[in-house]
């Protein structure tokens, strides 16, 4: 509440108005009876000049050519306003209220506590202005730090979706390469599969969250590539179950590093068929795909960076800022990757 009342300057009037009201109070406190004239000339002049002043004053911490002026400084000035206020308003009432000796002799024996209530009252504007200044600086460096760590954050997304293809590319290059020494038309049907994959690579660039059926596309385009690859050995069984799981969302090009993790382990270990399951459930508003392959516990698949599934927990993290969505498995013969999507 006190932020809310200082970022809004309404604290500023309150001492002003607690000043009026002690310059009003000095003369009832005399004990003389004194004319309502003089006194309502007293308590108009010290109004409009201490109302000046705190304006003033105001202004004169904003536009302090550092960021943060410090109290010590603000308070200085405000001694200095003080003074001046102090001067200006006893020469203001020696004009307008010269023939009223009696009010006269009352402010001459009040001078020390209306200077001392002047000075409280600007120590308090300054003070409320220095820390509302404090505040606007804390608030610019917050949004700053803000936007830095956001464009830190897309920076890194990008640079770990454009991480996750190379190794798959180089792949697909050898096979074409391969293929072209004894199957031509293979070859062919490669690049062009490969092309139509790469082309909805560029697409998805610009887009961090996609509909799980626009991914399931995307990994059919990839697939279709593998079937070339490996022909009949690679085979796919996806299920979906779960109300409602085609409207579901999900980061882009997720499930493909951890499709060509499971080829690799699957059909690099194993002769003859392999059957891949992809299992996508959404229950409880969070979107579970599991993805199950073979492999062979006592042969050693060719090895490589190992970035893929850990770019992907990195990804993950960034996004939902957990690190319990991905978790992998070896149950026997079967290696399992699952990986949770919150909606």
């Amino acid at each position: 509440m006190l932020r809310h009342f200082i970022r809004y300057g309404q604290l500023i009037p309150l001492p002003i108005l607690l000043f009026v009201f002690g310059i009003a109070m000095l003369p009832f406190s005399s004990g003389i009876d004194l004319p309502w004239k003089s006194i309502a000339i007293d308590i108009s002049l010290h109004l409009v000049l201490v109302f000046a002043a705190s304006n003033f004053l105001e202004w004169r911490i904003n536009k302090y050519p550092t960021k943060v002026l410090s109290s010590a400084h603000a308070n200085l000035l405000a001694f200095l306003i003080a003074i001046i206020l102090f001067l200006i308003a006893d020469l203001f009432l020696c004009t307008l209220i010269f023939n009223d000796k009696l009010y006269l002799a009352q402010v001459d024996n009040t001078e020390t506590m209306r200077f001392i209530m002047s000075w409280l009252c600007l120590g308090w504007v300054a003070h409320i202005t220095v820390l509302r200044k404090h505040l606007a600086e804390n608030n610019k460096d917050i949004e700053l730090h803000h936007h830095a760590v956001v464009s830190l954050r897309e920076a890194e997304l990008f640079r770990l979706r454009q991480q996750l293809q190379p190794h798959f590319l180089y792949n697909s290059l050898n096979s074409i390469n391969a293929l072209i020494q004894i199957d031509q038309e293979k070859a062919q049907e490669m690049v062009g599969r490969l092309s139509d994959f790469l082309r909805l690579s560029v697409r998805r660039d610009v887009e961090e969250h996609i509909n799980i059926q626009d991914e399931l596309a995307y990994i059919e385009s990839y697939l279709a590539i593998e079937s070339v690859r490996f022909g009949n050995r690679l085979k796919i069984d996806i299920h979906k179950s779960g109300a409602d799981w085609e409207q579901a969302n999900m980061p882009a090009s997720i499930l493909q590093p951890i499709l060509e993790n499971a080829i690799k382990f699957g059909l690099y270990c194993n002769i003859g068929e392999v059957l891949i399951k992809i299992d996508i459930t959404l229950r409880d508003n969070i979107l579970f795909i599991s993805i199950e392959n073979p492999f062979d516990p006592s042969t050693q698949p060719p090895r490589g960076t190992g970035f893929g599934l850990e770019g992907i927990a990195r990804r993950l993290y960034i996004l939902y800022a957990r690190t319990d969505l991905i978790e992998i498995k070896k149950n026997e013969n079967v290696f399992s990757t699952l990986v949770k999507v919150p909606q």
